[in-house]
């Protein structure tokens, strides 16, 4: 072999691994395109799902479980402070308080029943209500972006809260103990403001269902 064809050998050789590499990058650059169309359609469908969920979320706005607990609070330790109140200062002479002339007065009556003295022989059932009821606003809370609905259900919350503590630590025992009530009202049963609560919240419930609106924030016309 001469120098000549050594020389024109040498400069050929590297020509063809160059012009054979872009082929190779060429046939792995498809290969990746057409690997897997359905994985990459899934996964750009799970991202948008993902991100229309959290741009519902956000035009929601926050969960207001924190405003259903803070209503709940403030009813359940008012209803215990005035029910500790009327018990040690009207309860051991059977006084009674005008509030307002005879319309109105605080006088301590014990509670066998539910709310206004109904059902004064089913008091375990209707404790075990108040735990049913307790339950159900739990599982709300966990998809409650609305306000007022917050509130309804705080003032729900709080209310078979402070009722079931009667029943659960006061006489005559364990699961049947007597609600205390005070609040008395001319020619009205007597009740606490535990059952004010509850009333009060439900009026408010069925309002907001007329309406339309949903615990999650949702509106229904029609």
């Amino acid at each position: 072999m001469t120098e000549a064809e050594r020389i024109s050998g040498d400069a050929t050789e590297p020509r063809g691994e160059d012009e054979a590499a872009p082929a190779a990058d060429g046939k792995a650059v498809a290969d990746a395109d057409t690997a897997d169309p359905a994985g990459r359609a899934s996964a750009g469908d799970k991202a948008a799902e993902a991100g229309d969920g959290a741009s519902e979320e956000a035009a929601r706005g926050p969960r207001r479980i924190g405003v259903l607990l803070g209503v709940a609070a403030l009813v359940y330790a008012l209803d215990l402070v005035t029910k500790l109140i009327v018990v040690a200062q009207l309860e051991p002479d059977n006084r009674s308080v005008e509030v307002v002339g005879d319309l109105l007065r605080f006088q301590v009556v014990r509670n066998a029943g539910a709310a206004f003295g109904i059902g004064e022989s089913m008091t375990v059932i209707f404790t075990l209500i108040a735990v049913i009821v307790i339950g159900v606003i739990a599982r709300l809370a966990r998809k409650l972006y609305s306000l007022p609905w917050a509130i309804a259900l705080g003032l729900l919350l709080g209310g078979p809260l402070g009722n079931l503590t009667d029943r659960l630590f006061r006489s005559p025992g364990f699961f049947e103990g007597h609600v205390v009530d005070f609040i008395a009202p001319e020619h009205f049963a007597v009740f606490n403001l535990a059952d004010s609560a509850i009333v009060c919240g439900g009026i408010l419930i069925v309002i907001l269902s007329f309406r339309g609106l949903d615990p999650d924030g949702t509106i229904h016309r029609g």
